[in-house]
């Protein structure tokens, strides 16, 4: 908490010149669109009321409308205060209900009285952020064929103090269907929302979650824009989700009817569950028959970790039919040869031998070519499962058309997590989220328990279709020997249009280098910096603008601490800076 305090005191505090500039570059802006905010209202706290008209009100950015619609009140506070902003400014539109129709109906209502181009949904007792629209106006004009934008957010308690920030990914399909990361602050483009209906009565409680359903399926992913600025201070009083996601079970259920609906709509194959708390889990079928899946393991000696791989592989999977390519490299030990040569005799295990220096990018190539399967997997031999469904949990998302690659969820001796997804840019290159957590640990918003996208996952334990591998050209066994090749693979995955997702319901322990050891010695240090600077090469800014970590959190570590300073664009400063360049160079040229 404190730490939040001190960002938000050091970045997040308009100054008198941050508002100047901001003015200034509304002026400037081509497209100035009307923002309609909807506002439902019923029986709030005149205070809460109060705050939330206000926060509109004091918007720097002055083309909105504040659509509000009383649904049927019996708090007489609530007439008075809202005919009351309705005189003092004629951009305030008020409605009242005559009947109550519960949240769903009452934004309808109010989004009968909009007007404008977008609009953005407001509950009555939260507040924007002054810059809000602004910000979302600069988005318009940068983006014109946004159709969904959403910001990052807080809680705010009833002393006016923030908590809680909610620093987002940007588009990322498959935590969404996880959780509802886009409220708040949502903006959409009204004629969509107003063509599909507005909001739907029977999903009161996540009616957003249905919207944004709906809405979604109509519009490519690229008209979805993500905001990293906190716009949205969501009120944490008695009664309020924010406060706790158990105040309202109800909306839980109705989120996953909403989910139901949309796999119905688009005819998707998969069901939705309940699960970790108030979160969603989408369970994708495997196809019947099951598809050959051919698992790759390299080794070099270390017999007792190969043998806990293959008994993990072999014996405890409940999946098949499934093939295993041991690459043998350059194993010595008669312990070691002696197993090799057993294990041949089970149809399903080949040997392959690699007489080369140790490059892991080289024995996964030389392994997948040896591959009969639709499916290929690489796994370490330092693996040892935890469930026996892992493998079949990993080939279903493998199986989706969209899907280039799929990573497990990975943890050290000592259940510490190890691997729940890659991040980029942390240490200069990338680094695993959420590393040295506890098993059980909800992570930053959930995301160490939730099915998800990131730019790429360790190739440990990673799974995807032959015919993926060998598009990309499978891993650079020239420039990246040894390390980064898994996340220079996945993001050349992601650059062909498949997303890498990682699941947390494929767990397995992973020893990480028990059989090679670490690297220590100075060829080895000297070997891993090249890396580092072929990756920083080949993949540039990309290392350091992860989509799918946001740039207000930092890269100096894999627990989602927040960064001093962020990352996040200015634009208001950014621009004011690139016109006194151009003053500058025309003064110095005269």
């Amino acid at each position: 908490m404190a730490d939040y305090h001190k960002w938000i005191r050091e970045y997040d505090t308009l100054t008198d010149a941050d508002r100047r500039l901001m003015q200034a570059r509304i002026a400037q802006l081509k497209l100035r669109p009307l923002i309609s905010i909807i506002m439902p209202v019923y029986n709030v706290s005149e205070r809460w009321l109060r705050r939330a008209i206000e926060s509109v009100r004091q918007q720097l950015y002055p083309h909105w409308e504040l659509c509000i619609a009383d649904d049927h009140s019996t708090k007489r506070h609530i007439r008075r205060v809202l005919e009351e902003y309705a005189q003092a400014d004629s951009r305030i539109k008020v409605g009242f209900r005559p009947e109550r129709g519960h949240i769903s109906a009452a934004s309808n209502t109010a989004l009968a009285l909009a007007t404008g181009d977008f609009v953005a949904f407001l509950d009555h007792d939260d507040e924007l952020a002054p810059h809000a629209l602004y910000l979302v106006a600069e988005e318009i004009n940068a983006h014109p064929d946004a159709e969904l934008i959403y910001s990052d957010e807080d809680k705010i308690d009833t002393a006016g103090v923030r908590f809680e920030p909610h620093f987002k990914s940007d588009w990322n399909p498959d935590l969404f269907y996880s959780i509802n990361f886009i409220s708040h602050l949502a903006i959409y483009r009204a004629a969509r929302v107003k063509h599909l209906g507005g909001l739907r009565r029977g999903f009161e409680g996540s009616q957003d979650y249905d919207l944004a359903l709906r809405v979604i399926e109509q519009i490519p992913e690229t008209s979805i824009r993500h905001i990293p600025h906190v716009l949205y201070h969501w009120r944490a009083i008695s009664g309020s989700v924010a406060l706790g996601f158990n105040e309202k079970q109800y909306a839980h259920e109705r989120a996953r009817q909403a989910l139901r609906a949309h796999l119905e709509r688009g005819g998707k194959q998969a069901r939705v569950e309940a699960d970790f708390s108030i979160y969603h889990r989408f369970v994708y079928p495997v196809r019947t028959p099951a598809p050959l899946v051919s698992l790759i393991v390299g080794t070099r000696d270390r017999v007792e970790l190969l043998c806990q791989t293959v008994v993990s592989v072999l014996a405890q999977t409940d999946y098949a039919p499934l093939e295993l390519i041991i690459v043998n490299n350059q194993s010595r030990e008669p312990e070691t040869l002696a197993y090799l040569d057993e294990i041949k005799q089970d149809a399903r295990v080949r040997v392959v031998d690699y007489d080369a220096p140790f490059n892991f990018s080289a024995l996964n190539n030389l392994g997948v070519g040896q591959a009969q399967g639709e499916i290929v997997g690489l796994i370490n031999n330092d693996i040892k499962l935890i469930s026996s469904g892992w493998l079949r949990e990993m080939v279903s998302h493998a199986l989706r058309s969209e899907i280039g690659a799929v990573g497990a969820k990975l943890y050290y001796a000592d259940s510490l997590i190890q691997h729940a997804g890659v991040v980029l840019g942390i240490g200069g290159v990338a680094g695993h989220a959420h590393k040295y957590q506890s098993r059980r640990d909800r992570g930053y918003m959930g995301r160490a328990q939730l099915l998800q996208n990131f730019s790429a996952v360790t190739g440990a334990c990673l799974i995807t279709r032959r015919e993926v591998y060998r598009e990309v050209g499978g891993f650079d066994e020239t420039n990246l020997p040894i390390a980064f090749n898994d996340v220079d693979f996945c993001l050349r995955v992601r650059a062909r249009g498949y997303r890498i997702l990682w699941t947390p319901y494929a767990e397995l322990y992973h020893l990480e280098s028990a059989s090679r050891g670490l690297d220590t010695t100075p060829e080895q240090r000297a070997r891993f910096q090249r890396e580092c600077a072929f990756m920083q090469l080949r993949w540039g800014d990309a290392l350091s603008q992860d989509p799918y970590y946001n740039p207000n959190l930092t890269l100096k570590a894999e627990n989602f601490a927040l960064a001093f300073p962020p990352r996040a664009a200015q634009p208001w400063r950014e621009l004011a800076a690139d016109g006194a360049s151009r003053d500058a160079d025309v003064h110095s040229t005269r």
